[in-house]
C-alpha cells in the first residue's frame, strides 16, 4: 500500500497529471470568481433595511460568508472538475507501470460525467447527514469521519478505475470479495483530503493510487504462466 502511494505521488510529475490539475484549478477558480462577483454585486446593489450602516454590515457579512463557503467548497469543486479528466491520469499511470495491459473498456463521456456528479453529491450529502454525529461525538468523530469517507472514497475511486478493466459487475464483485484494500486506500485518501492545499491534488493522487491497488488485487487472480 505504501509503495502504491509513493508511486501515485510520483505520478504528479507526469504531463497528463499536471494538465488535469491545471485545468481543474483554473475552472474552479473561475467558477468561484464569477459566483463571488455576482453575489457581491447583488449585495452591494440591494437595499435591505434602509439604514446605511446596517446594510453595510450585512453586505460585509454576506461577502465574508461567500469567501468562507468558497474556501470549504473549493476542493470539492476541483474534485468534481477533475473527475471529468481523470481518465488521462489513469491511462498515464497504466502506461508507465503496466504497459502489458490490453486497451481498457470504453467509457462514454456521459458515464464519466454521471460518475463525477454522483461522486460529488454522494460524498457531500452523506457528510451533511453525518454532521450532527461529528458534532455530538467528540473524540469519536475523527474515527467516524475517516470511516465514513474512507468507505465512500475507496469505493468510488476503486470502481472508477476498475470498471474500465472489469466492467461494473465484476468491479463490484472484486471490491466486495476483497474489501480491506479499497477501504484502507480510501482512509488514506480521506486523510490526504484534510490537508490544506494537498487536498487540491487528491483526485489525481487518488486515481493513480487506485490503479496500483486494483492491480495488486487482480494479481493473485491471474493464472500462473
Amino acid at each position: 500500500m505504501i509503495r502504491a502511494l509513493f508511486r501515485a505521488f510520483a505520478q504528479l510529475s507526469d504531463p497528463a497529471s499536471r494538465r488535469v490539475i491545471g485545468i481543474s484549478l483554473l475552472a474552479a477558480a473561475t467558477l468561484y470568481a464569477l459566483l463571488a462577483a455576482v453575489v457581491w454585486w447583488a449585495l452591494f446593489h440591494t437595499t435591505l433595511t434602509g439604514y446605511e450602516w446596517v446594510d453595510w454590515a450585512l453586505d460585509a457579512a454576506g461577502g465574508l460568508v461567500v469567501l468562507v463557503l468558497a474556501w470549504f467548497l473549493f476542493p470539492a469543486t476541483v474534485g468534481m472538475v477533475s473527475g471529468l479528466l481523470l481518465e488521462d491520469v489513469v491511462q498515464a499511470a497504466e502506461a508507465r507501470h503496466y504497459p502489458h495491459l490490453p486497451p481498457p473498456l470504453h467509457v462514454s463521456l456521459w458515464q464519466e460525467l454521471g460518475t463525477a456528479l454522483r461522486f460529488f453529491l454522494l460524498v457531500a450529502v452523506v457528510n451533511l447527514l453525518a454532521l450532527p454525529l461529528y458534532i455530538a461525538t467528540p473524540g469519536l468523530n475523527i474515527i467516524l469521519f475517516y470511516g465514513v469517507n474512507g468507505y465512500l472514497l475507496g469505493r468510488e475511486y476503486f470502481e472508477m478505475v476498475a470498471v474500465r478493466r472489469l466492467g461494473k459487475r465484476d468491479a463490484r464483485l472484486l471490491r466486495r470479495s476483497h474489501p480491506l484494500k479499497p477501504f484502507s486506500a480510501g482512509v488514506i485518501i480521506a486523510f490526504l483530503s484534510t490537508i490544506p492545499f494537498l487536498n487540491l491534488l487528491v483526485p489525481v493522487i487518488a486515481s493513480a493510487f487506485m490503479v496500483h491497488v486494483l492491480q495488486s488485487m487482480r494479481a493473485p487472480l491471474r493464472p500462473a504462466g
